[in-house]
């Protein structure tokens, strides 16, 4: 068993067999024998779609507004950041997508062959295939973000080419293939994570596996927010947001955003040392404590507070980082930098402190090396490591933030917006707390702090002494109260307005974790607006002085151009 999962670590060790031509494979009769083969190709698998990181990544970002070419880029980064690809760009090829298909395709095949020869068990079966399937839907996804009408293949093909013959697979436009992964993703009988008696968790070298594997609740939380079902979508983020913490993590913290820890700086939180918060060079800026440390620190109990997905590089397995080259000026080639367009906007915030900037931008985010500012969640763990040859790092998928504000974006269109506000901004104890006429808060706190309505939107967030009262979301600070900044809107904002503010927070929070672009089109679509998405393009690239910025809005008025050519 354990040398089955140990692979996993490695996720590259299967790929020699994913890369063979399918007739050249053995035959799921003999490959897939029992519950450890089926491992096996699940790892390969995952092995494969790390393959997909850089082109996810620079795709979601390049083409949106937080991320631009420096002197170094290639001409392929340079037509993206332009909206003006050739088909000889290497990062608009589908094939990559549909190699991860193939295998996809290929292995759920033959766990309907495993479980119809009794080769494992209804349960290890339903736990396979559904990784497998969720997986699938999620690159799927990311195809329809991108190219917009692309063939939708369930079943493994012979030949990988044929995906470009349009006669024998028909390209779906997203709406409805938005419909098909609906249904699909919806209609798995297994939506949790691996069980703990599942031969794929367990803990090797450090690394527990359970944060490898692709989430399902968020994946479907992500489906209906896209097709507009928001109260679904609320639903499956909720339901993470409640999820059993691994161990030794604290229930009142697990996926919770939680407060910060103005005493030791024990935290995720943008923090300053204690009585010096008005002291900027008091910022606490650290691979081990603090905002910084989401991405620097060693995958421990406060690390899983905070991660839902996400996948490590290691120097010792393939594939290898490739956010080193592209990111790194010291270390790499430093082909891509923030936008002027993104630094402004974390400087246009103010802090609590009264400092005129979020510190998660400048402090963390970015730092400036000699005259250059540059992109450092990706590279903090090289750095730390001061070796060449140690290119440790992750790919970063899916974390508490992203789930919170993912989830006030779908509460705030399902009319539930003071809920949306207190994610966003200081938390749920802090906006339902109903104060005293002196500003103090009530010493009962029995019938405040707390949302009093139905699932998806029952939040308890008391906190008192008499009577006693330490409620599951007492701890939780929102978003922007985690990152030490005053508040944006106020309770009784229109839907716009709010979505407005949660969009931009999310480019605050989440910048070049590969989000962007796709929360430019998500909204343009459903407001039916593309000057929404165009507006911002055009901002990046005329703060650059880049002569083409007002031809790329005139382009990207039109929907049809927000999609890449489906060629390969």
């Amino acid at each position: 068993m354990v040398s089955a999962v140990i692979l996993l670590f490695s996720l590259g060790s299967c790929q020699d067999y994913l890369d063979v031509e399918p007739e050249d494979k053995l035959s799921g009769e003999q490959m897939y024998r029992n519950v450890f083969d089926a491992d096996a190709a699940v790892v390969g698998i995952y092995g494969k779609f790390m393959g997909l990181a850089e082109k996810y990544v620079i795709l979601n970002e390049m083409r949106a507004d937080l991320m631009t070419t420096t002197r170094n880029s290639s001409p392929a980064l340079k037509e993206l950041s332009n909206h003006n690809v050739s088909i000889a760009n290497p990062y608009i090829s589908p094939k990559d997508f549909y190699v991860v298909i193939q295998n996809c395709n290929d292995a759920l095949a033959n766990f309907d062959m495993m479980l119809a020869k009794k080769r494992f068990t209804q349960s290890q079966y339903d736990q396979r295939y559904a990784d497998v399937a969720c997986l699938r839907s999620w690159v799927y996804l990311q195809l329809g973000i991108h190219f917009g009408s692309v063939p939708y293949i369930t079943e493994p093909i012979n030949n990988l080419e044929d995906v470009k013959n349009i006669s024998k697979y028909p390209r779906l436009p997203f709406d409805q293939l938005l419909d098909k992964l609906v249904t699909f993703t919806e209609s798995l009988t297994y939506k949790d994570i691996y069980d703990t008696q599942s031969s794929l968790r367990i803990t090797v070298d450090g690394y527990d596996t359970m944060k490898f594997f692709i989430n399902k609740e968020c994946l479907l939380g992500d489906l209906q927010l896209w097709k507009g079902n928001y109260l679904s979508a609320a639903s499956h983020y909720k339901n993470v947001m409640e999820s059993t913490p691994t161990s030794g993590a604290n229930s009142y913290d697990y996926y919770r955003v939680r407060i910060p820890d103005v005493v030791n700086n024990d935290d995720l939180a943008v923090g300053y040392r204690r009585d010096y918060e008005t002291d900027a060079t008091s910022l606490v800026d650290s691979n081990t404590k603090g905002w910084r440390s989401i991405f620097a620190r060693d995958r421990d109990i406060m690390w899983n507070t905070e991660w839902i997905w996400s996948l490590p590089f290691d120097s010792d397995f393939a594939p290898a980082n490739p956010f080193i080259a592209i990111f790194s000026k010291t270390a790499g080639d430093y082909l891509a930098k923030p936008s002027q367009s993104a630094m402004d906007r974390w400087n246009s915030n103010t802090s609590r402190f009264g400092y005129p900037y979020d510190a998660r931008g400048p402090k963390f985010t970015y730092k400036m090396v000699g005259t250059d500012p540059v992109i450092m969640k990706y590279i903090y763990k090289f750095e730390a490591a001061a070796d060449q040859f140690k290119r440790e790092g992750d790919w970063f998928l899916y974390r508490a933030a992203k789930l919170h504000l993912r989830y006030a974006e779908a509460a705030n269109r399902d009319n539930q917006q003071k809920v949306a506000f207190a994610v966003l901004n200081q938390g749920l104890k802090e906006t339902y707390t109903i104060y005293n006429p002196d500003g103090t808060i009530p010493t009962d706190v029995t019938n405040i702090q707390q949302t009093k309505l139905g699932f998806p939107y029952d939040f308890d967030a008391r906190q008192g002494d008499a009577p006693n009262y330490r409620a599951p979301w007492h701890r939780s600070v929102g978003v922007r109260g985690r990152a030490r900044l005053i508040s944006v809107g106020a309770i009784g904002d229109d839907v716009i307005t709010t979505e407005n503010n949660i969009i931009n927070e999310a480019a605050l929070e989440l910048a070049y974790e590969g989000n962007r672009w796709e929360d430019l089109v998500r909204i343009a679509r459903r407001r039916n607006d593309p000057s929404y998405l165009a507006n911002k393009i055009y901002d990046k690239l005329s703060k650059e002085g880049n002569a083409e910025a007002d031809n790329v809005k005139a382009k990207l008025m039109n929907p049809a151009n927000w999609y890449l050519p489906f060629n390969w």
